[in-house]
């Protein structure tokens, strides 16, 4: 067994290896503070063969006895991945598969699970840290070690892997992913901050990388296992050189074709015609390596148009955006609506406002929480004019809906100020580049056309980057084109007044602060220019909620009272609901959240779960009803539950024999509190009510 330690903010790492899981390819512990992750990497011994991409899968599993818990449910044991798994698996992914050689299409798997949780230090940034660590020491062939952290701001000082509780005052929670002097992966949620103090964050955090690259190449060679003798799979290059020789003139036509569907349609063609010519019985050729070709020479002439042409595919200068319209309330019974158009990607965002009834919650390893503003993105296969099966969000579609949520976060208006639990569903109805933004942007106007009072609207932009060598261009607003054969995906967020979520991820092993700091101030422009299309068809969020959503109203009471709403095993409360058709929430600490569509049944709501809980005041006049009679004075019930009494002295303002001559059982009067004693009973006057009429009658007059 190896042991390896470095400083990371507060606390040490330990790196352990030859201890556990000793038949992977690659195997470490990876421990901060009472957090322990094991992350395992293996790769087939043979090729997988008639694939053209890269087989890498990455699983992240928390394991409940972690955190010292029994899993909930029928079956007591771990079952799909939840939204973190998902998410964490993506963050180990994305700064990892650029680095491994072209060509190689062994099957890799990397497996990180958390097996201890001190529920104060995330144990994803364990998790890529591992994955580096296993992969530097297994034999995969891998161009790294990488390092990753976690950047967080408190009182605006930068903390290097704050905790959970640490994160909760934080208004930046970046990750940092990169090498000792680039950077290979961004991701981060913040509270409208400058590109400066962005910048100075991922510099904080690149600084930090390198004693835990250090660490890493140390352990490659004192426990590195010998490189695997890999076979790459590389294109017949006589093969390329046809292609390129019969499709290079027909390419750059088909590379000034604005329309997606166009270029497709000619890149068909093309390809059917050089499939015919080239792959016969006497080249030995297939169809698929003359169709691998051709993407390959599609490749070079994409990027060729760019660095030395400085043309883009569509005919674009590099910082211009596509067209953009925007529209909201299209859709008559939704609670709010938007639709954003940019070009050939089009979000349909819809607003759902609930109850807290309708709060997500989120079994965690660090606890349970409370989750009242979710995202969600669905991306159909027609989106991009293809027929495939749909089984359910996959892992693109939580990555895209997660990010479009951060971004979105920071301008929600709190609990106390809009009561609401706001779910917004993005449905992506075309895609050509950056839906995920477009969800940004059309998700913004769905809140302000619900009313729901977010601070200020929020736009999104995607960049793209090609780079040769020495030379670069930095591309605003990419198509799906420049994505796929570019080299970064680089998304920005934010307000006009700062950014409120980034996500970088790259095809290259890592890129400058300089290029980092290019696109920001590029992506700033092109936000703004967004922002201003979409404030002229609604700046502000509307006066009023929509008629179909529910009307909330929030009461405190005393928590002594909440025994009263809700009855003998829930007696009273049901029965409210019953008899007005509202939704009743009721928190331990006595507030209770009532909503209803219908005011009307609301407001009857409101009036019972009052009278249950409020206490008499003396001198206030109420509308009660005779419950009994006794020789002395008659009893008013004044409020459910509480009956006060009208002595028979004062019933009326003359002499009463009998109260029966007054007031009969069933009878609805008015009264007035005239006493409480210290023992809680209830004195109350009819007459003194007459008194007071009788005051005002002569006022009048």
């Amino acid at each position: 067994m190896s042991k390896f330690e470095v400083d990371l903010g507060r606390e040490k790492i330990i790196i352990e290896t030859g201890r556990m899981a000793k038949q992977a390819d690659g195997a470490v512990t990876v421990q901060l503070g009472g957090t322990v992750v094991l992350v395992t990497a293996v790769a087939s011994r043979e090729p997988r063969e008639g694939i053209d991409f890269f087989p890498l899968t990455v699983e992240y599993q928390e394991k409940t006895y972690a955190a010292g818990k029994i899993p909930g449910g029928f079956f007591k044991r771990e079952g799909r991945p939840s939204e973190k798994e998902i998410l964490t698996a993506r963050l180990i992914d994305r700064p990892i598969r650029p680095l491994f050689p072209a060509g190689f299409i062994n099957e890799i798997q990397i497996m990180a699970m958390v097996l201890s949780s001190d529920c104060e230090n995330d144990s994803d940034i364990l998790a890529v840290i591992g994955a580096s660590c296993a992969l530097s020491i297994s034999g995969i062939p891998f161009n790294g070690p990488i390092a990753a952290v976690r950047v967080g701001r408190v009182g605006g000082k930068f903390v290097l892997n704050p905790t959970f509780q640490e994160l909760e005052s934080s208004d930046m929670d970046l990750v940092v992913a990169g090498k000792k002097n680039r950077v290979l992966m961004l991701e981060s949620g913040s509270g409208e901050l400058g590109e400066d103090i962005i910048l100075d964050g991922i510099a904080f955090g690149q600084k930090n990388l390198a004693a835990i690259i250090e660490v890493q190449e140390k352990m490659a060679k004192e426990c590195g296992k010998p490189p695997i003798q890999a076979q790459l799979k590389v294109l017949d290059e006589g093969l390329v050189n046809k292609v390129r020789s019969a499709a290079e003139a027909k390419l750059k036509d088909i590379n000034r074709l604005s329309s997606k569907e166009e270029r497709e349609e000619a890149l068909d063609m093309l390809s059917k015609e050089l499939v015919s010519k080239l792959a016969t019985e006497e080249s030995g050729h297939t169809d698929k390596n003359v169709k691998a070709a051709l993407v390959e020479v599609e490749k070079e002439e994409v990027r060729h148009f760019i660095i030395d042409k400085k043309m883009r595919v569509d005919g674009r200068s590099f910082n211009e955006i596509r067209p953009i319209t925007c529209e909201v309330g299209l859709l008559p019974r939704t609670h709010g609506s938007g639709l954003f158009t940019r070009g050939q990607t089009q979000s349909l965002s819809a607003t759902t406002l609930g109850t807290a009834a309708d709060e997500q919650r989120i079994d965690a390893l660090e606890g349970e929480t409370q989750k009242s503003f979710m995202l969600h993105y669905n991306f159909p296969p027609f989106s991009v004019g293809e027929v495939k099966p749909v089984r359910g969000p996959g892992r693109r579609e939580i990555g895209h809906g997660a990010l479009a949520e951060r971004a979105l976060k920071p301008v929600m208006p709190s609990k106390d100020k809009f009561p609401y639990t706001v779910r917004i569903v993005s449905d992506i109805l075309e895609s050509n580049g950056s839906s995920s933004m477009a969800t940004v942007c059309a998700s913004t106007l769905s809140l302000m056309d619900a009313g729901v009072p977010i601070s200020k609207p929020v736009s999104g932009i995607a960049m793209g980057l090609v780079k040769e060598g020495s030379n670069h261009v930095i591309l605003t607003d990419i198509g799906g084109v420049e994505d796929h054969y570019g080299d970064m995906d680089f998304k920005v967020a934010g307000t006009k007044d700062g950014i409120t979520a980034v996500q970088m991820d790259l095809k290259i092993d890592g890129i400058t602060s300089d290029i980092i700091g290019q696109t920001l101030k590029a992506a700033k422009e092109a936000r703004l220019f967004i922002l201003d299309k979409m404030v002229k068809v609604i700046s502000q969020p509307k006066g009023s909620i929509s008629e179909f959503a529910p009307r909330i109203v929030t009461l405190k009471i005393s928590t002594d009272k909440i025994k009263d709403v809700i009855g003998p095993g829930g007696k009273v409360i049901k029965k409210i609901i019953q008899d007005t058709g509202v939704t009743i929430d009721v928190e331990d600490d006595g507030t209770i959240e009532v909503a209803s569509t219908d005011g009307e049944a609301l407001q009857k709501a409101l009036d019972i779960i009052k009278g249950l809980t409020e206490e008499p005041e003396i001198g206030k006049i109420y509308h009660g009803k005779i419950k009994r009679i006794m020789n002395f004075g008659a009893f008013c019930e004044i409020m459910p539950g509480k009956e006060g009494l009208i002595h028979i002295s004062e019933l009326a303002d003359k002499f009463v024999k009998n109260v029966e001559d007054v007031v009969k059982i069933g009878d609805e009067v008015t009264v007035k509190v005239i006493e409480i004693d210290e023992q809680g009973r209830v004195n109350l006057s009819k007459k003194q009510v007459k008194d007071l009429e009788a005051d005002k009658d002569s006022a009048k007059s």
